[in-house]
């Protein structure tokens, strides 16, 4: 479970997030939307101990994000392309992940098997560098890494953006098959209402920095949310 109590971020006197509580069971699909400027990347930074909050915590199934390392080993993550290291190639990039996560060079060569139909031969064996990769490339790596070593959490920033029709619909299909077992709580972010509505069970919408919908998603939830934004 992912507890949020207290939390708030202020830049001088202006505060852009205030959580006062939030609780993520263990196995949800966890959605975050919101208008730019909502609080969605800054909780989920926050969440990754990669910016630190005003006040309030943040614990990790049982580990306060700030003030331990120990949820690092099962937490996977990828937020933009400054999670990855652009003088590598991909096949150099999950080896490296994969060090880090007690993985060796044949576990890693297993575990992007998996993801053969999603790299759409775009990505592993094409000898470029990351930095020579499109966005949306870039991203396919990024996600993946995040998914190695069986991480009990998965954060995904705007996952959908820069990725072409054909590889939402395989990233969608990846995100459920994660969460069926009600063991990975994947969490997401997303301007898109209508992939994010397809694969988390609940949606959050912050604004400013406030949380002003909690809502487990149904056939209605679309059209709500699509209102509220409307208005």
């Amino acid at each position: 479970m992912i507890q949020t109590t207290q939390l708030s971020k202020k830049y001088g006197p202006v505060e852009v997030l205030h959580i006062d509580a939030l609780e993520i069971p263990t196995g949800q699909s966890f959605g975050l939307v919101g208008n730019n400027g909502a609080g969605k990347t800054t909780f989920f930074n926050i969440l990754l101990d990669l910016v630190r909050p005003t006040t309030g915590s943040i614990i990790n199934h049982d580990f306060q994000v700030n003030t331990t390392e120990e949820w690092k080993t099962f937490t996977g993550s990828f937020i933009d392309e400054s999670f990855l290291i652009g003088y590598l190639t991909p096949e150099e990039y999950f080896e490296f992940i994969g060090d880090l996560r007690g993985l060796n060079k044949a576990d890693v060569k297993t575990f992007l098997t998996f993801f053969e139909e999603f790299f759409n031969g775009e990505i592993v064996g094409r000898k470029k560098y990351l930095r020579d990769l499109s966005k949306g490339n870039q991203k396919k790596v990024g996600i993946v890494a995040s998914m190695m070593g069986n991480p009990k959490v998965i954060i995904l920033d705007e996952p959908f953006a820069n990725l072409d029709p054909t590889t939402q619909i395989r990233l969608k299909k990846i995100i459920k098959e994660l969460t069926e077992n009600r063991e990975i709580t994947v969490l997401i972010s997303s301007h898109d209402l209508t992939h994010v509505t397809e694969v988390c069970e609940r949606i959050v919408v912050l604004e400013k920095g406030n949380i002003v919908k909690d809502i487990e998603t149904s056939a209605e939830t679309l059209q709500e949310l699509e209102s509220y934004f409307a208005v």
